[in-house]
């Protein structure tokens, strides 16, 4: 398990959230650090080369073929069936080359597609592993398990895992935040969940399509009470909260809400600042660009620069790379969208001296075929051009962190369909992510139901050859 102290071990015993009312066991300040010692930085089981993730989650999945695993073979092939038989989800017919063109880069020679010229300056930082794998060709199971680690039943999510572990360096801020614009992903909500752990550890939702700080956290400010006044008032409340708790054993669920007033209340020291891009200059506002997405990257780097361990950014709501047809003018749109925010991202936390310890993570829940999708009833009908669902093989990269740069890992076979060299399951990526942190997957447990779990269940192996 992860390290905990007596404090930590109240915390989780169901006490330590709710230890503000306690007044008369504990001087004001010891109450409230009780209080806050749920989310109190921890130790990590082992030196680590990452304390913080940002995750850059391609929702709906983009292609590998058309990003980052060129393959040669398919322009052989254009129109023609295959040489080999491919279990594909849907029907799919002859080889598809990628309409993008390949060009190496940096001093490593990565080929990285057109798609992504801003994102190919950094290539010497990007780790490829073109080897990934997953367990089924549909989104929702595959997003549990690229998310939460178990492809159908409830588990907590990576970030809820690393929050658990480690703690957050900022107790005025979550520990682990999901800007996702415009709505909710496919399964909404239950890809930050934390399940089992305790609420504190879950997801906060940020809808980052707002640029006003007032609209991406709503009631941030209270118009009416100071912070002294409301601080009396949250006491008062707490007391009534424990009240009700007492007469609830068991009920972590409780301590979740109590906790969440707290960290209300200690966001608005910390908020409006961290979420607010327009104090940074003009010159870094304009590398990452006056977009949705560029506001996006750079609220990212402003919240694990500021000690928020976990920050999940989706592309959008539902499943935009999901591109069952048109793939080469929704893949050149979406790329579009997001290229230059993200090419900023590794420039700017590089730049910073923020990259060695920020692990960032691109990929989608799983890649797409090599193969042409065929046109079906009330869907693509009469178009042929687009992938169908890939989870035999399929790309994803990682920067910093400890991860080596400029590599290449694994790959897939000649026509880009499954993986064949050096396979990785997305249990084996948590463990390498784990490991990153200064964790053992095995050893990072949590006692639930009489069993011990973990993220990567009874599975998982770091992948040593991508750390550096």
């Amino acid at each position: 398990m992860a390290h905990t102290t007596r404090r930590q071990m109240l915390a989780q015993s169901g006490m330590g959230l709710a230890s503000l009312a306690f007044a008369s066991m504990f001087s004001e300040d010891e109450a409230r650090a009780a209080a806050l010692s749920v989310t109190a930085p921890k130790e990590p089981q082992f030196p680590a080369k990452a304390k913080h993730v940002i995750h850059l989650f391609m929702n709906g999945g983009p292609s590998h073929l058309d990003t980052f695993d060129r393959k040669v073979a398919l322009e052989k092939y254009a129109g023609k069936e295959l040489p080999v038989h491919l279990r594909t989800e849907r029907k799919t017919g002859g080889a598809f080359p990628s309409p993008f063109k390949f060009t190496r880069h940096g001093e490593s020679g990565l080929e990285i597609s057109e798609l992504f010229p801003n994102v190919a300056k950094s290539a010497d930082e990007l780790c490829v592993i073109r080897s990934m794998r997953a367990d089924v060709p549909n989104h929702e199971p595959s997003l549990m398990l690229m998310n939460c680690g178990d492809a159908r039943l409830a588990r907590p999510s990576v970030g809820s895992w690393i929050n658990y572990g480690l703690g957050t360096e900022n107790q005025n801020l979550p520990g682990f935040i999901v800007l996702c614009p415009n709505g909710y992903p496919i399964k909404g909500p239950s890809n930050w969940q934390s399940a089992f752990l305790p609420g504190t550890y879950q997801g906060t939702h940020i809808d980052c399509k707002h640029s006003k700080v007032d609209k991406l956290v709503e009631n941030i400010r209270n118009p009416g009470l100071g912070l002294e006044d409301q601080r009396h008032q949250l006491d008062f409340l707490s007391n009534l909260n424990q009240r009700h708790r007492e007469q609830r054993p068991g009920e972590e669920m409780l301590d979740a809400r109590i906790q969440s007033f707290e960290l209300a209340y200690r966001m608005q020291t910390e908020a409006s600042d961290a979420f607010d891009v327009n104090l940074e200059s003009d010159k870094v506002r304009a590398m990452y660009g006056d977009t949705l997405h560029g506001r996006q990257m750079l609220m990212a780097r402003r919240l694990v620069e500021r000690g928020v361990r976990y920050v999940q950014c989706w592309h959008g709501a539902g499943q935009p790379w999901d591109s069952h047809d048109e793939i080469e003018k929704n893949h050149r749109r979406l790329a579009g969208q997001c290229d230059q925010a993200i090419g900023a991202l590794l420039t700017d936390l590089k730049q910073r001296g923020l990259l060695d310890e920020t692990l960032v993570v691109w990929g989608g829940e799983f890649g797409r075929t090599p193969t042409v999708e065929l046109p079906m009833p009330g869907a693509n009908a009469g178009k042929i051009n687009g992938r169908d669902h890939n989870h035999h093989g399929f790309t994803m990269w990682m920067a910093g962190g400890g991860v080596k740069g400029g590599h290449v890992h694994g790959a897939t076979d000649e026509f880009g369909f499954q993986a064949v060299e050096k396979p990785v399951h997305i249990h084996d990526l948590h463990a390498t992510i784990l490991h990153l942190l200064g964790f053992d997957h095995e050893k990072l447990t949590y006692r639930f139901a009489g069993r011990d779990f973990r993220l990567t269940d009874v599975h998982g192996h770091v992948v040593h050859d991508v750390i550096a």
